[in-house]
């Protein structure tokens, strides 16, 4: 009975049956298990993570596209009295030529308790692996006011550096909702209040900021949701609400025409380039943009836009208690459209969970990774047929017909695969032996052959196929005969 059955036995049943709903039976499961905080997502706040920054731990912004931690940065030194206009805030972008003015930054800091903001230490690896790792791994005798920030986009970064930071980022979280609440609290009473509409401005930020969490998360849906991949950031929602801030000032009604325009062609539009995702960006902006929008209406099945007047936080709490499960139709798309993608997430958080499975058997309960792969190989090995004699089979050939041709085109193709299969296992054997050092490339195909996946070198020689090695390998067989 599916009542009395325990979580995890529930979790077993849906991988069977329905893997496409494994994110979501794992989010309950942990919610049950563990609580709700650990499946929610909490929205970027400098102030809490500055509370664990302090003279000798730097604050370490890991960068994605739009988004500016210097602003956020200044914003709140304006709270400890620092800033340009104090004179104790120094900003570095480095480049070329700018290491010996980040090197004074630092050093002025470390002195007199200034702040000090590197920006983009990606861009100079050799300093920034040198100097700025030793620099940073000695700030024992700072001054106690002294805070280092330092902003780099994802690359090869020193180890050593980013254990001693505090590592931030500011990525959209996942889901239309967490999305929604995420845009929406960017915006604050005093900036609707600023404006002589503001109930206006409030229902056309909120259909604004439903609009930028449309167009991130069709990414998800692959070819689906957009013919190609556009870097929508953050900078276009708030230039698109300034921009409605603008056009609220100096027309006595909302020019609806004028602010789609300018939205879906230049703001939003100006990254799109296919015709037809143009078209679609353009659909949404005309059924969220009208008078109704004013009143209230359903902007999509089952959830209802807030009236004119509510707060920020009043707005927030209808997000987060009216809105319905996340479904396609929100998108306006067929319910069977995640099907594909919520296949592939499923399997995408499966292969990390194997990752991060030991590789070596605990006590004497199971085998360890090289004693599966060892097996494996023995198995593969000894099944391995005989290789083709290609010459003898071109003298028995009587006439080159273009289907002849395609034969032995597959002849070679399958006499190349085998020797990548005989070569590389005889080269891993030996290896586990101890008569050959292990390489790199080595230990993933023993990996891949413990995991029963097929390896990428296997693949590349091989016919497209989705099937485990074990199978994989007896179609192989087959397809021998």
């Amino acid at each position: 009975d599916w009542k009395k059955m325990g979580e995890f036995q529930k979790l077993l049943i849906i991988r069977a049956l329905r893997p496409d709903r494994m994110s979501e039976a794992l989010s309950l499961f942990v919610r049950a298990m563990l609580g709700g905080k650990y499946v929610e997502s909490r929205a970027f706040n400098l102030e809490r993570s500055f509370e664990d920054a302090s003279s000798s731990t730097p604050v370490f912004f890991i960068l994605s596209p739009g988004v500016n931690p210097v602003r956020d940065t200044e914003r709140l030194a304006k709270d400890y009295k620092v800033g340009f206009d104090h004179g104790n805030f120094s900003l570095v972008s480095l480049g070329q030529g700018q290491e010996p003015v980040a090197e004074k930054a630092v050093g002025t800091g470390y002195q007199d308790g200034g702040w000090a903001f590197l920006q983009n230490v990606h861009l100079t690896p050799k300093w920034t692996g040198n100097w700025l790792e030793k620099r940073v791994e000695d700030l024992d005798g700072a001054h106690p006011d002294f805070r280092l920030f330092l902003s780099a986009e994802p690359a090869a970064l020193p180890v050593n550096l980013l254990q001693v930071c505090v590592k931030l980022t500011n990525e959209p979280p996942e889901g239309l909702r967490p999305n929604l609440v995420k845009n929406f609290s960017g915006f604050t009473d005093d900036f609707f209040d600023s404006s002589a509409k503001p109930g206006e401005l409030r229902c056309i930020c909120f259909a604004l900021a439903l609009f930028h969490s449309i167009v991130l998360e069709r990414k998800k849906f692959g070819p689906q949701g957009w013919n190609r991949s556009y870097p929508f950031n953050q900078g276009d929602l708030v230039s698109c609400a300034q921009v409605a801030l603008n056009y609220l000032e100096s027309n006595p009604k909302v020019p609806w025409d004028d602010l789609k325009y300018i939205f879906g062609e230049i703001m939003y539009g100006g990254h799109i380039t296919d015709a037809f995702d143009r078209r679609l960006a353009a659909a949404y902006l005309d059924t969220y943009m009208h008078d109704e929008l004013l009143e209230g209406f359903e902007i999509f099945p089952g959830f209802p836009t807030p009236s004119a007047q509510p707060t920020v936080k009043e707005i927030i709490e209808h997000i987060q208690t009216i809105m319905p499960q996340e479904t396609p139709v929100a998108y306006g798309m067929h319910p069977n459209a995640e099907i594909g993608f919520r296949m592939k997430q499923a399997d995408g958080m499966f292969l990390n969970i194997r990752e991060l499975q030991p590789r070596s058997g605990g006590g004497t309960v199971g085998m360890s990774v090289t004693e599966r792969a060892k097996a494996c190989l023995d198995e593969i090995t000894e099944k391995m047929p005989d290789v083709f004699d290609f010459v003898e089979i071109i003298e028995r050939v009587e006439e080159r017909s273009p289907f002849v041709n395609v034969f032995l085109q597959e002849i070679e193709r399958c006499m190349e695969l085998m020797a990548e299969l005989s070569r590389s296992l005889a080269e891993l054997d030996l290896g586990l032996k101890g008569d050959l050092q292990m390489s790199e490339r080595m230990e993933a195909l023993q990996q891949c052959l413990a995991e029963d996946r097929v390896p990428a070198t296997w693949e590349a020689l091989a016919y497209p196929s989705n099937r485990p090695l074990g199978l994989w390998f007896v179609n192989f067989i087959e397809r021998y005969k």
